[in-house]
């Protein structure tokens, strides 16, 4: 599916700026606005368009609060939360120290804050300890009657934030009367950008905390709770719940076997050979070539040396070996909702290799491309892909579900 560009990364982040309208995050024609102001891989129009656009909806929202409209204040927010979300992505030459990647991300976060304040249902800002530190969160109510809802526990991946959390599945969730708990872990969000924090391959390290720290809130069912890994989080969830067994069920979306698999397909043979038998001299200056040709593995690749905090790309790919599920999807014991993207760009084939491995009581649902939810995560088609998720959880949460609801 190419939407509004050719280039197939500028299409795909277009596309799931603009696949969550359908709960507050973008306004169709804000979107195609911005993206008529933008030309085929020009990554210095894309920030100053999609900031352009997002400090537009900002004014709305400091217009309508100031004048006491509340929903249009909240829902200006949101949009402007994502749009400034969308304006860093590309921001990948030095984005530790990049002053620009920093404000946009400072402002993505402080708008979705404020939006916050002004939902209908509670949200509470958490910090839940990690080692020596605490890992930034949310947590989302159904309502405030304190009693004990299912919950999802929201795992991002390679580049989500926690706010982004929900868009993806938390407004979606509350609408059935699920609580949501989204953290940024290491690597993720506010963790990696204000906690310089990067990945880890042994995610149960980080899901373990985060499980003991949902289980003494009164409003977490503690037989209804649902660990949800979104992108990359396909494998750390997945990874965790080998290891965390106070799951009540677990949801892939989509599934991912081995994300360093998952890179083979965009390198040639011999570049494979080199980075195993590391032979940097040699695979740098071959990948800085690829990359100048395409947009979606040169923003790959620096996202990935940053967030795993690799010594260079080379070094970032060898990292990506340790992410597998062999030898630990078969520990997996609670239900488990593997999905699969019929036209996934980045994972093709991994849902199917997770479904293979998994002993656990499992279904595997692809979304087509005919549906329009072919996309990786199914973006653009967030109500097909919610009600594929929440069906299947209310069917397979039902006795703990109607005892908690």
């Amino acid at each position: 599916m190419r939407f509004l560009f050719e280039d197939e990364s500028f299409s795909f982040e277009t596309l799931r700026a603009a696949g969550f309208a359908g709960d507050g995050g973008a306004d169709l024609g804000e979107v195609v606005a911005c993206a008529a102001r933008i030309g085929e891989g020009d990554e210095q129009a894309w920030l100053r368009e999609w900031k352009a656009t997002a400090r537009r909806a900002h004014a709305v929202a400091r217009g309508a609060l100031a004048a006491g409209h509340r929903v249009s204040a909240r829902e200006a927010l949101l949009r402007a939360s994502n749009y400034y979300r969308t304006a860093e992505f590309y921001r990948r030459d030095d984005p530790a120290n990049d002053p620009q990647a920093r404000e946009l991300s400072r402002l993505s976060r402080e708008t979705f804050a404020a939006a916050t304040a002004l939902m209908d249902t509670p949200v509470e800002a958490v910090r839940i300890p990690y080692q020596d530190t605490t890992l930034p969160g949310y947590l989302f109510l159904a309502d405030d009657s304190g009693a004990p809802r299912p919950t999802v526990v929201f795992t991002g991946g390679f580049d989500s934030t926690l706010e982004e959390a929900y868009f993806a599945v938390a407004a979606a969730a509350l609408r059935r009367g699920y609580n949501v708990l989204a953290y940024d872990g290491p690597g993720q969000g506010a963790a990696l950008r204000e906690q310089h924090l990067v990945f880890r391959a042994d995610w149960e390290a980080v899901v373990t905390p985060v499980v003991d720290w949902a289980l003494t809130r009164r409003e977490v069912a503690a037989d209804a709770l649902v660990l949800f890994g979104y992108s990359l989080g396909g494998y750390l969830a997945a990874r965790a719940a080998a290891r965390e067994h106070r799951l009540a069920a677990l949801v892939l979306d989509d599934g991912l076997y081995s994300y360093g698999q998952a890179h083979e397909r965009f390198l040639p043979a011999f570049l494979r050979a080199w980075i195993e038998d590391g032979r940097d001299d040699l695979v740098e200056p071959v990948l800085r070539l690829l990359m100048q040709d395409s947009t979606q593995l040169r923003w790959a690749l620096r996202n990935g040396v940053w967030t795993f905090g690799a010594a260079s790309a080379a070094d970032y790919l060898r990292r990506t070996a340790d992410y597998t599920l062999e030898g630990l999807a078969p520990l997996i014991a609670c239900p488990t909702l593997v999905l699969d993207a019929e036209n996934d760009q980045f994972f093709r084939g991994q849902p199917q290799q997770v479904q293979a491995a998994l002993t656990c009581p499992h279904t595997l649902i692809t979304l087509t491309e005919a549906e329009g939810a072919g996309e990786h995560c199914h973006m653009g088609a967030m109500a097909r892909f919610h009600q594929s998720v929440f069906d299947w959880l209310d069917t397979t949460l039902a006795p703990a579900a109607a005892t908690a609801r």
